[in-house]
């Protein structure tokens, strides 16, 4: 029963996560959030790059003042995700002042404390929240906890969410992990 239990609760995740992959809620926001993933010697990754390039797209369409980059070091000692986030944007000629790294968190859970804690400094009680379809719905979930509203904007590019196999995969790990989440995880 215990196993029925929990794979029922991990199939309505899973539906709910490829719900919220396909829907982009885009609109007028306090800021546009881009959630980092791996970066290479000062390039991004072909993942990192379709979402900055999404987040870029929604900044020139005037949806928000501001954009955050997210994503420490991740056992690079010279570059960060955020930091390479922000000087892409800056070389498709994004305003630098427009953008604010966090550089320190590692996991998605610390990535949502921290823009949380910046936008609250700044009285903004919305983002649009750019990453992953698939990656979306623990993003917004995690936000409406700390108590900001976030719209999903799912990056259209995504070199994960083309492959099937790939979309699949990842967002069966976000049932996981969504499920470790509400358990109390903090990773």
């Amino acid at each position: 029963m215990v196993v029925l239990t929990l794979s029922f609760v991990e199939w309505s995740l899973y539906r709910a996560i490829r719900e919220q992959a396909v829907k982009d809620e885009a609109r007028a926001a306090d800021a546009i959030v881009v959630f980092g993933a791996a970066q290479y010697n000062g390039t991004p990754s072909p993942v990192l790059k379709a979402r900055l390039d999404h987040a870029f797209d929604l900044e020139e369409q005037g949806l928000a003042p501001l954009v955050i980059t997210t994503g420490g070091m991740g056992g690079d000692p010279k570059f960060s995700e955020a930091g390479v986030g922000r000087d892409y944007l800056v070389q498709m000629g994004m305003a630098e002042e427009k953008i604010i790294l966090d550089e320190r968190s590692e996991t998605t859970f610390e990535s949502i404390q921290a823009v949380a804690h910046l936008l609250r400094q700044r009285h903004a009680k919305n983002c649009i929240a750019v990453s992953d379809g698939f990656h979306l719905y623990r993003i917004k979930q995690m936000f409406k906890a700390v108590g900001i509203t976030a719209y999903g904007s799912p990056d259209p590019e995504s070199p994960i969410e083309t492959i099937a196999f790939g979309r699949a995969l990842y967002s069966l790990r976000e049932a996981l992990s969504t499920s470790l989440w509400y358990l109390g995880y903090k990773g």
